[in-house]
């Protein structure tokens, strides 16, 4: 398509039908805001899958990380105001348009944006991580980064929502991970820190035989009390955000935070299948916000 026959709107609409196929647990929630948010929220998240999709290709390391390099190019010059037109990322000039709109309308930083690439490319290869605070680095970007954008979006009061915003995003992106962890396991990937398997007697071997071990449900203990900890360390975030971000964050939150606690009742089980909410539950928990006042706290 061409820069004359080429709109803001028809990026926009190119955004909106990536986020609906993505299936995302996140997808339902942008219903509970105003048409410009989100729309703005289609864009950022379809920003997020492509990202993503650009590290998990089964491409060779070297190209993938020359497409997210030519991602980045793109992005900046996107924000910038330019127009985009890449051989080597043909979805930019589809899909960047909406993203820097939405940037510049809800004034979100920049560096929210670059830092989720850079999260990606420290995936490329995948690599394993000695401590918890190693783990942190690559989930503030991936994941916290992604709350900070968000807020924007969402509306906010004050710099007092950024913290929390950080720390509901390591929630979101631990969940995630204990998630997908023989998912994970059987494509050779280990997020969970290796310190924490040794402390609780088991091992990267162990993750990828699927044994339900006694180790592997101590460190399923482990992990999931950790993210409750997150989770309850950025729940004040509802108290500084606009009314229809509230509703949103805390269905994000309330989804999440159930599916946490569906994993910690299945322990070692997640070694063996992938554990999610059901349909129903989801709709429960939708209907909760969609249709009564605003909580103060975004957990069950």
């Amino acid at each position: 398509m061409s820069r004359a026959e080429y709109s803001i709107e028809d990026s926009y609409a190119f955004c909106r039908a990536a986020a609906k196929r993505s299936g995302s647990n996140f997808y339902p929630c942008f219903v509970l805001l105003p048409r410009a948010k989100r729309r703005a929220m289609d864009a950022l998240y379809a920003f997020m899958r492509h990202t993503d999709d650009l590290g998990d290709d089964p491409a060779p390391v070297e190209t993938r990380r020359a497409r997210l390099d030519h991602w980045r190019e793109s992005l900046d010059r996107a924000l910038r105001g330019e127009w985009i037109e890449s051989v080597e990322e043909p979805a930019a000039q589809e899909l960047l348009p909406a993203v820097a709109d939405a940037a510049h309308r809800f004034h979100i930083p920049h560096e929210h944006l670059r830092a989720v690439i850079e999260g990606v490319e420290m995936d490329v290869p995948p690599r394993r991580y000695e401590t918890f605070d190693e783990l942190t680095e690559y989930c503030r970007r991936v994941a916290s980064a992604v709350g900070l954008a968000c807020i924007h979006v969402w509306g906010f009061d004050s710099p007092a929502a950024i913290e929390p915003a950080i720390q509901c995003g390591l929630a979101v992106q631990l969940t995630n991970i204990l998630r997908d962890l023989k998912e994970d396991a059987d494509a050779g990937r280990v997020y969970l820190p290796l310190a924490d398997l040794r402390q609780c007697g088991s091992s990267v071997e162990e993750l990828q035989s699927g044994a339900a071990s006694p180790a592997l449900r101590k460190l399923i203990a482990l992990e999931t009390a950790r993210a409750k900890g997150l989770y309850h360390a950025g729940c004040d975030l509802i108290d500084h955000l606009d009314p229809s971000g509230r509703r949103i964050f805390g269905m994000m939150m309330s989804v999440y935070y159930r599916l946490l606690c569906k994993i910690e009742r299945a322990g070692a089980e997640v070694s063996r299948r992938r554990i999610e909410l059901s349909g129903s539950e989801k709709l429960r928990i939708a209907a909760r916000w969609l249709l009564l006042p605003p909580r103060r706290t975004a957990l069950p």
